[in-house]
């Protein structure tokens, strides 16, 4: 199927001059730069494997590498601002400068980091919090001009996995939503890009009901990145691993395609064709 056409949203973001267009869907290839990810920790925290890795995604399909150094798995290993920052030394440098026509976005809720990363040249900020782990993160977001992914989530670090009873997932998703974009303009950040959270304090049943109604998010008004690669609501009803359930993903990729999604996050980019 020709993605392409089912996503009808023009949408462009700006990084500082160079445009890019989300209306043809953009693979997104996961960077984990963390010794303690469920499913490739330790894999790729050195710059030779890390630079390995992101030649591996970019050839696969990538046309964002997302780069982590901290986990945000449940009872993952919490890292202040500076280790973060040491975890991902030159990479972003020695990314950018192997393959200059990338695009690099860095996960991130620390405005410390951000300050980092752009001074390295990422193109994006991915930040799992909507602002809500570091008062000055928003601020920093702003001062860059940098595009922004906003994301659904819980309000603190030590609450972000604590299941919510919600009476309706996407009214929820979009009242929150509405709330931050109104805050990030009011803050002179005009390139956002929304993340409903899978993983984050939903229900199973909640989360393929976002999926289900992926349309809804956002009333259709701004792009949508979906990152459910190896999420805990597809294998564990199933009683298999994380990387036992690349048939299901594949077919909930194209769900999210067919639904709108305009961004997919996944680690193994070479499973979807668009």
């Amino acid at each position: 199927m020709d993605f392409s056409k089912t996503n009808s949203k023009f949408s462009l973001i700006n990084r500082n001059g160079r445009l890019i267009d989300l209306s043809k869907p953009k693979l997104m290839g996961i960077l984990n730069l963390t010794p303690d990810s469920f499913s490739d920790g330790g894999k790729f925290n050195n710059e030779r494997s890390a630079l390995q890795q992101a030649g591996k995604l970019l050839k696969n399909g990538a046309a964002i590498i997302d780069i982590g150094a901290q986990s945000t798995r449940p009872n993952a290993e919490f890292l202040e601002a500076d280790e973060e920052i040491k975890r991902i030394g030159n990479i972003i440098s020695l990314i950018k400068k192997e393959f200059p026509e990338s695009l690099i976005s860095l996960d991130t809720f620390y405005s410390d980091v951000v300050k980092f990363g752009f001074d390295e040249g990422i193109d994006i900020v991915n930040d799992i919090s909507a602002g809500q782990f570091d008062s000055e993160l928003l601020d920093t977001v702003s001062k860059t001009g940098l595009p922004y992914i906003l994301m659904h989530n819980n309000p603190t670090y030590g609450s972000m996995h604590d299941k919510i009873k919600f009476d309706d997932i996407i009214l929820s998703v979009n009242r929150f939503f509405s709330e931050k974009v109104d805050l990030l303009r009011q803050k002179g950040i005009k390139d956002i890009i929304l993340d409903p959270g899978f993983g984050f304090g939903k229900t199973i049943e909640d989360q393929y009901q976002m999926i289900d109604d992926l349309e809804y998010i956002g009333f259709g008004k701004l792009p949508i990145l979906a990152g459910i690669s190896k999420k805990s609501f597809i294998y564990k009803p199933l009683g298999k691993q994380p990387n036992e359930v690349e048939r299901e993903t594949l077919d909930l990729h194209r769900k999210l395609l067919e639904k709108g999604a305009n961004i997919i996050r996944l680690h193994n980019p070479e499973t979807l064709i668009i």
